[in-house]
């Protein structure tokens, strides 16, 4: 599934789109749109505009877009990045969901996902940007569980997994009778670790899932620190979530890789978590 690892291979592909002008926008979804836009609105939003930069908050893709926008057929060309007045900016966010897959120039940088297909059904297209002198930005989603909205609050997200230092890993978890999956998951408190990787960070850190978030001592929080950064590193350098040591005995029966005690299955935070009764506490 698209956590914070994928999205960042997304935005790396997306930045193949810089520069490039939109000709078309494809919104056939009318449920993809969030925050209460329309199609008509979102294409009258971005048809003409310039790619600028293409930025990731947590699980969040951000495409800048700089430019007037255009009525349809009007003339465009593919510019250099920056060379457009930005005065009338504005910021497309993407979010993939469970199962959304973005494909670029017809390229997936995923293929496929550990809850998704690898197969490329046409119904599953929920929304595409087309660029004038060809290509494209596409999404396909099979579960509709992903969406595409105008200028959203990045305000609303924390610090982002990949730099998250001790200090606000421990503010995220102060006070809090959450578990501690769930604060971990909370996007408002951390952005970008989703259901793989929290199982995957508190299986090396040695922490219970359901354990109140505020119940860690110094010493717990600072193992736990270490363990969002070594397995978002190692996963990274492997290619996805789904690569974690955990991973392979996330299954109906499996065993604990590290000392073969049988995993405890159970819903944590409202999603499906094993966990090792013997070594997380």
């Amino acid at each position: 599934m698209p956590e914070i690892i994928e999205v960042e291979l997304y935005r790396i592909a997306a930045s193949a789109t810089i520069g490039r002008r939109i000709l078309a926008v494809d919104a056939p979804d009318a449920w993809y749109l969030k925050r209460g836009v329309s199609m008509n609105a979102l294409v009258s939003a971005l048809r003409g505009r310039v790619v600028d930069a293409a930025r990731r908050h947590g699980k969040l893709l951000l495409l800048d877009l700089v430019g007037a926008a255009s009525a349809p057929g009007a003339p465009g060309a593919s510019v250099t990045a920056g060379a457009v007045d930005d005065g009338d900016a504005v910021t497309l966010g993407l979010r993939f969901g469970m199962t959304g897959r973005l494909i670029v120039d017809g390229i997936a940088p995923i293929t496929e996902l550990a809850y998704g297909s690898s197969r490329a059904e046409r119904s599953w297209e929920r929304f595409a940007l087309r660029f004038d002198g060809g290509g494209s930005l596409m999404i396909s989603d099979p579960r509709r569980l992903g969406g595409v909205e105008l200028d959203p609050d990045e305000g609303d997200l924390g610090p982002d997994a990949y730099g998250l230092t001790a200090p606000q890993l421990a503010h995220a978890l102060a006070g809090s009778h959450a578990p501690l999956k769930a604060r971990l998951m909370d996007q408002t408190r951390i952005a970008g670790l989703g259901n793989l990787l929290t199982d995957e960070i508190l299986w090396r850190a040695g922490l219970d899932p359901a354990r109140p978030a505020g119940s860690l001592e110094g010493r717990e929080r600072a193992r736990l620190a270490r363990a969002v950064t070594s397995a978002l590193a190692d996963l990274s350098a492997r290619g996805g979530s789904h690569t974690g040591d955990l991973q392979s005995a996330r299954q109906r029966g499996g065993r604990c890789p590290r000392d073969g005690t049988p995993l405890q299955r159970r819903t944590v935070a409202g999603r499906t978590t094993y966990s090792c009764p013997r070594h997380q506490r």
